[in-house]
């Protein structure tokens, strides 16, 4: 009797309790990065695209609740991570466990179109990782988006893997965050709830769904730091970790982040007409040309020694430029001409 070929999974998807009537093949297109219909059309027609454990044709109409899968007969690529000597912000180190400070526009993982210069092969160098050297990788339990910026922990085993990852299923890790806004807020501190999940209109966008027909349960807690008139330095602390979750959040209540340009962050927003004004936030737009968004602590149960630990990043340097810029023309520039 022949022996069926070892099956991978490369994706994983649990379509919307609201989702609508809509074509495998484009649902697929519009959810995996870099990837052609036409390449998920041939995934298809070899079998490697299955819902509810059966491989279908690129006609069949997604529904609620689906659990869609895009399998492999080999190895994925993304397995084998290439160890590569980037540097490296470390902020604390031991047998468990990495806590770096990550860098803007560092991917932290391996994928379709980008195998290398990743966080992780980066991290995977600093273990020790050789083509010869067996299984030395890190362990990613939580991921942080390209152009954000500070503190992320890696487990350097299984055990200590599994121990985090729990921590963060159980919302017991403490993250927060700092971001500048548009706007001012009318109450000092506040709470964001709402379910995340992908735009129908852009898929590579996240929103919210108030009533909670789609995407996941997120919620976001916030606090005022400083206003400038027409931004503001808030603290995000996440209950929940879910992607894009404090920029879109944010976004929902009417304080996009600064210069996001995903979620519309890079016009201008809030203020005056004038062309001094202008000239001002294109300047700060280019000091910090990214989302104005960075971890700044971090806390945790240690996996081995089970005591509490805590982490604080100082903001880097684009963002501190920025809110430098902001304290001083709130204080005693007119921007009229």
């Amino acid at each position: 009797m022949e022996t069926p070929p070892e099956i991978f999974i490369k994706h994983r998807f649990t379509a919307d309790r609201g989702q609508e009537p809509f074509r495998i093949d484009r649902f697929l297109t519009d959810r995996v990065e870099n990837v052609t219909r036409n390449k998920v059309q041939q995934a298809i027609e070899e079998g490697k695209v299955r819902v509810n454990g059966v491989a279908v044709k690129s006609n069949y109409k997604v529904k609620p609740g689906d659990e869609i899968e895009v399998v492999s007969f080999e190895e994925p690529r993304s397995l084998e991570v290439l160890p590569e000597d980037i540097p490296l912000d470390i902020v604390y180190e031991d047998d468990d466990l990495i806590l770096l400070n990550k860098q803007s526009g560092f991917v932290v993982h391996p994928g379709h179109g980008n195998y290398t210069g990743t966080l992780v092969n980066a991290l995977a160098h600093h273990m020790g990782a050789t083509p010869k050297s067996g299984n030395i990788r890190p362990w990613l339990v939580h991921r942080i988006d390209k152009d954000t910026t500070g503190l992320m922990v890696v487990a350097k085993n299984e055990q200590a893997m599994y121990k985090l990852a729990a921590q963060f299923k159980d919302h017991s890790i403490e993250r927060t965050y700092k971001a500048l806004v548009w706007g001012n807020f009318e109450e000092s501190k506040g709470t964001v709830t709402g379910h995340i999940g992908r735009s129908s209109r852009d898929r590579k966008i996240f929103m919210v769904y108030p009533e909670g027909d789609h995407g996941k349960h997120a919620i976001t807690h916030y606090e005022v730091l400083e206003n400038f008139n027409y931004v503001s330095l808030v603290a995000c602390k996440l209950e929940t970790g879910r992607t894009h979750q404090i920029r879109v959040h944010m976004k929902y209540i009417g304080h996009t982040l600064f210069n996001d340009a995903f979620y519309g962050g890079d016009k201008i927003l809030k203020g005056v007409v004038f062309s001094k004004y202008k000239q001002f936030i294109e300047n700060c737009f280019a000091l910090l040309p990214r989302q104005a968004l960075h971890a700044v602590s971090l806390g945790f149960v240690h996996p081995s020694s089970g005591e509490w630990i805590q982490f604080n990043s100082e903001l880097p340097p684009d963002f501190s430029a920025v809110l430098e810029r902001w304290r001083s023309v709130s204080r005693a520039y007119d921007f009229r001409d």
